[in-house]
Order: structure tokens, then C-alpha cells, then sequence
């Protein structure tokens, strides 16, 4: 097997994944407050900047659970694991990215930066300790997660009004089945780990009805958008169509004779929903 460069250590210890997926909804709500008055040098300043926090967290969140991922057959190969990135040059490495990226966001405004530094609070110190205590330790990860849209919204608002109140919910609202559709399939992985994620502690069924009620609620907090003026008919027809067929799918795994399969297909499908959310209120001021 060949051996990863020393580089991709350290490239993925900053969980790649996770960073494109949140600097895609970070620009689609510069992009939404924006609308007409598009600022490149602000936008530049705040990609770059949350995705260096984000990282940042990331390899902090790698410390902190390097225990935990050694149980788990999908983390256990992680460099902190393995032992191939001492724990020191881990730290240094999430500091020197931390302190890059807040540098880069000062070239917005405080309040982007105060929004940014609550994140990785909650991802790194709540989200760590209540995911090793509660069932609801998703509940409260979804909070840093939801982080990043509001984070882009700021950055060109300026303010922390309903429109990023509104963002933060809808992301709030389709973490939680994207992440319970990920418990289920993972279920033995968080089992090795000590976990109590959801499905372990009140079963697969109860995770269905749980991913079912969010998937409603992202529904309504994603009408709302149109409801308050920031989207428009275009935005609401195609969220509607991806709203009820996510809520389709997640119905159907009350009658599927194959919980792991079904909730792979809730997960991918949830991507799909993001990435077209993301997209539509990115390009809403070009739409009907």
C-alpha cells in the first residue's frame, strides 16, 4: 500500500469534506445578501477565512476524538491515530491555521468573526463533550454547522437580521437527518466508540420518525425565505419538489426491509438538497 506525503496527512486531518461542503453555503449567503452589491475583495476574505477556521476546528476535533476514531473502523486509519502527526505538531498546525484564518475574516466585519469563533466553540467544546454524554449531541453539532451560511450572510449584511436567523434554522433543520441518516448506517462504528448516538440508545425506528419531522421542518424554514422577500417562485417550485421527494424517501424507510441501505440514500439525497438550496438563493437575484 502506498504511503500518504506528508502533505495529504495534514491536508486531510483538516477533513477536506467538511470544509467544501460548508464554503459552498458560506458563499450562497454572501451571495443572498449581497444581491446587487457584490464585494469580490469580501467574499475572497471570508472564504478564505472560514475555510481556515473550519480547518482549523477540524484538527482540533481530530485531538479531541483520536481515542474515539481508534475504535472505529472508518476513522482508525486517521493520522492521529496512527500516530504518523504527533499531537503537538497537530495543535500547531490548527493554531497557525486558527489564527490565518481569523486574519483573513478581519477584512470583513466583527460580527463575522464573532460568528465564526462561536462555531468552532460549539463544534469543538459542546459538540465534543455532548456527543460522548447525550442523544442529542447531533442536535448541538447542527449549531456550528448552521455556522457558516450565517457567516457568508454577515460578511456582506453586516448584521445578524432575519434573513440569517432564517439561513441558520434551515441548515439547523437538514443537518439532523442528514447526520441521523449517517447514525443508522454507521450504527456499529458508534457502537465500537461508546456513542450514544440515537439509533443505539432509542432504535432505528425512533431515528425515522426524528428524520422525518426534521425533513418537515426544513421544508417550512426553507418556504420562509419566500415568505420574508429574500427568494422567489423559482427558489420555492424547485425546494418543494426536493422537499417532498427527500420527505418520500424518508417515509419509505418505515416499510424497507434494509435500514442501512435506505438511510445511505436519505444521506446522498441530502446533498443534492443542500447543493441545489445553496445554489438557488446564490443565484436568486437572477431569477424570477
Amino acid at each position: 500500500m502506498k504511503k500518504q506525503s506528508t502533505f495529504k496527512k495534514y491536508y486531510y486531518l483538516t477533513k477536506p469534506g467538511i470544509i467544501r461542503g460548508n464554503v459552498i453555503t458560506a458563499a450562497a449567503g454572501f451571495l443572498l445578501a449581497s444581491k446587487s452589491e457584490f464585494i469580490l475583495g469580501t467574499f475572497v476574505a471570508m472564504l478564505v477565512g472560514i475555510s481556515l477556521v473550519i480547518a482549523s476546528a477540524c484538527v482540533l476535533n481530530n485531538y479531541i476524538d483520536r481515542k474515539i476514531d481508534a475504535k472505529m473502523e472508518r476513522t482508525k486509519k486517521r493520522a492521529l491515530v496512527s500516530g504518523s502527526i504527533s499531537v503537538q505538531n497537530a495543535i500547531i498546525f490548527a493554531s497557525v491555521l486558527g489564527f490565518a484564518g481569523l486574519v483573513s475574516l478581519s477584512f470583513t466585519n466583527l460580527l463575522t468573526i464573532c460568528l465564526a469563533l462561536i462555531g468552532v466553540i460549539f463544534y469543538v467544546v459542546f459538540y465534543g463533550i455532548a456527543k460522548r454524554k447525550t442523544v442529542h449531541g447531533t442536535l448541538v453539532g447542527s449549531v456550528s454547522g448552521a455556522i457558516p451560511i450565517s457567516v457568508g450572510y454577515c460578511a456582506a449584511s453586516g448584521a445578524f437580521d432575519i434573513g440569517a436567523i432564517l439561513l441558520f434554522l434551515v441548515l439547523v433543520f437538514w443537518q439532523m437527518p442528514h447526520f441521523y441518516a449517517i447514525a443508522i448506517y454507521s450504527k456499529k462504528d458508534y457502537q465500537a466508540a461508546g456513542i450514544p448516538a440515537l439509533p443505539i440508545k432509542k432504535g432505528n425506528h425512533s431515528t425515522k420518525v426524528q428524520i422525518v419531522l426534521y425533513i418537515i421542518a426544513f421544508i417550512i424554514a426553507s418556504y420562509t425565505l419566500m415568505v420574508f422577500g429574500y427568494t422567489g417562485y423559482t427558489y420555492l417550485l424547485v425546494m418543494a419538489l426536493l422537499g417532498v421527494w427527500w420527505l418520500r424517501m424518508a417515509v419509505q424507510g418505515f416499510s424497507t426491509k434494509n435500514d442501512e441501505m435506505w438511510a445511505e440514500k436519505v444521506f446522498g439525497f441530502s446533498l443534492i438538497v443542500l447543493l441545489a438550496f445553496s445554489i438557488m438563493i446564490a443565484v436568486e437575484i437572477l431569477l424570477p
